[in-house]
């Protein structure tokens, strides 16, 4: 059996280490990490194929948490006591690495990655997400596969005293009001390298209104960009610890990859001189069908009038079309400050929301922000519905559930409809965490909640719009909420050194955008928020814009939701409220 490298080193601020080892197991995988924090263990694997997957015009890399019941010494449950599909914390885990990795592999790279985490030991205290994500940017850095590392990310709760806890335990959590995990990157190889912040996900916790209504700080837009500054010195460690390892453990010889360009400079020049006039029309139109329709017909013009000159390299003029129709986009948003539908960067699109819509259900709420619509349902149950929990985590049941559903009619589309997938349950469980903090806790409110999101229609920011549309149909259901909350999709633009900060996104607008940042809260506090750039970092003043733009956002929205509720009480309408039994 071959010798192991580890590399160890304490974590500023608390008792505890983190380490990584390499050189045991999984000796065939490109990359293999063992990463450890008091008794959690988790094994990353990096792979990837040899040659470029055919046809492919997308990177096709996949991630996948295994958790092994074992892990926590138990025996899954169920008719075949062993596990099944993944958990919804496993995708939500899943989706916390893909993010970072994703922007961090070189453009045009086109073969398979697949980073496979196995969860080896669960110690019931620290957490191993976030240790996977360091496993998994360690593992590709010894593995030869392209990547521009390392990453490094942290978990951080905002205490009941104020201050912020790195790496924070279960227990820690439970006792805070907020919870953020940052993921990042160094700008340059230089020890003490300023971080480049790429990825966020946040929330407030169970017991935060609880915490604040005892006199607890609450989560301001200033303590959230304090809280983000402060991670960067935790990142450092992970990053600092990962190049210490590849220095010891040595990296493997770099693979032979082919990287491909979506089209020739000459393409581009010719799709602009052909089809640049309609192309800039077709994106002044404010509906996104007719929008969508002038593209195509644009594109179709392109495509015929060039494909004599640059026969049988249709995708290539097509992906073109797509370039041209980004960078049109993009000038005129940063030079004009006019976006695709003539929206202004700090406009909001219209707004409405409305109750009461389902006459048997307890609660049920619509909410529509410009073209994207979505219906939110409540259920209302007796404490035996709360939903049993068979995972490696410390929690074994759940009591408020939020699933949120995307057929592909909302974008206009055809498609299967097999189960939700990653991202619906990934947005699912962002609106959870936004809701969760202002749901009256069981001994005020002994019932079990279930909250439905039917994305009825789409172009941009479901997910908050969910968020928005469980707030009505809580309220509509009686349920006594500490506060409502309303959330927003901000985005960003940066073209020539300028940074144009976007309210309320449209979807193209995310696609052709360097940044997704959604914010969800009350008027006074932030309850959930979730970040991804595209670029190298933001600066603090930037991003204390963009979290003072979505604020205002939420408080008209906010407004909004408000004026609902209030018009059909005036009508005299009782909420649905199931009685309690014996």
């Amino acid at each position: 059996m071959a010798d192991a490298t580890t590399v160890s080193g304490p974590i500023s601020g608390t008792d505890r280490t983190l380490s990584f080892e390499t050189g045991k197991l999984a000796g065939q995988a490109d990359g293999a990490v063992v990463g450890r924090i008091g008794d959690t263990m988790v094994l990353v694997t990096a792979t990837a194929a040899r040659n470029a997957r055919e046809g492919a015009d997308f990177f096709p890399l996949t991630v996948d948490i295994e958790e092994r019941m074992y892990a926590a010494g138990k025996i899954p449950g169920s008719f075949f006591r062993r596990e099944g599909r993944a958990t919804d914390q496993a995708i939500l885990t899943c989706r916390l690495i893909d993010r970072p990795l994703r922007p961090s592999f070189p453009a045009g790279f086109r073969n398979e990655v697949h980073v496979v985490g196995t969860i080896f030991g669960a110690d019931q205290e620290n957490p191993h997400d976030v240790l996977a994500i360091n496993c998994a940017s360690a593992a590709l850095m010894l593995s030869g596969i392209p990547f521009d590392g390392p990453i490094g990310a942290v978990r951080l709760a905002w205490s009941t005293e104020g201050t912020w806890i790195p790496h924070a335990t279960y227990q820690e959590g439970d006792a805070s009001c907020f919870e953020l995990v940052v993921a990042g990157r160094a700008l340059t190889e230089e020890p003490g390298s300023e971080i480049a912040i790429m990825m966020v996900e946040a929330g407030g916790t169970e017991d935060s209104w609880k915490f604040y209504e005892a006199g607890a700080p609450k989560v301001t837009e200033e303590v959230l960009a304090d809280g983000l500054e402060a991670a960067k010195t935790w990142i450092r460690e992970s990053i600092e610890l990962q190049r210490a390892l590849v220095v010891e453990a040595g990296a493997r010889p770099a693979i032979a990859v082919e990287l491909f360009a979506d089209y020739a400079d000459d393409v581009l020049a010719r799709v602009e001189a052909a089809g640049g006039k309609a192309l800039a029309e077709a994106n002044t139109i404010i509906a996104k069908t007719q929008r969508n329709d002038a593209i195509d017909q644009a594109t179709r013009s392109v495509v015929e009038e060039l494909a004599p000159e640059f026969e049988g390299r249709e995708r290539e003029i097509k992906a073109a079309v797509r370039a041209l129709t980004k960078k049109i986009v993009r000038r005129r948003i940063v030079d004009e400050g006019i976006r695709i539908d003539g929206r202004g960067t700090t406009d909001i699109r219209p707004l409405s929301a409305e109750v009461d819509l389902i006459p048997t259900a307890h609660g049920s709420g619509l909410f529509q922000r410009g073209e994207t619509q979505v219906l939110n349902v409540t259920t209302l149950g007796m404490p035996r519905m709360n939903q049993m929990l068979d995972t490696i985590g410390t929690e074994d049941s759940k009591r408020y559930m939020h699933h949120y559903n995307f057929p592909p009619f909302s974008t206009g589309e055809t498609g299967f409809m097999r189960g939700p997938k990653r991202r619906e349950i990934g947005h699912g469980l962002l609106a959870e965490r936004a809701l969760l903090p202002v749901v009256p806790p069981s001994d005020e409110f002994p019932y079990t909640l279930r909250l439905v999101s039917d994305v009825l229609s789409s172009n941009g920011s479901t997910s908050m719009a969910s968020v928005c549309g469980s707030t009505l149909s809580l309220m509509d259901a009686g349920v006594p909420i500490k506060a409502p909350v309303a959330g927003i999709a901000m985005g960003l633009v940066f073209d020539g050194g300028k940074y144009v900060t976007l309210t309320d996104i449209l979807g193209a607008e995310d696609a052709f955008g360097d940044m997704d940042f959604k914010v969800a809260g009350t008027s006074e506090a932030v309850t959930a928020l979730q970040l991804d750039t595209k670029i190298d970092g933001l600066p603090a003043d930037v991003l204390a814009q963009a979290l003072h733009q979505a604020r205002q956002a939420r408080l008209q929205i906010l407004e909004v939701m408000a004026g609902a509720v209030a018009y059909t009480s005036g009508l005299g309408r009782q909420p649905v409220m199931c009685e309690p039994t014996a």
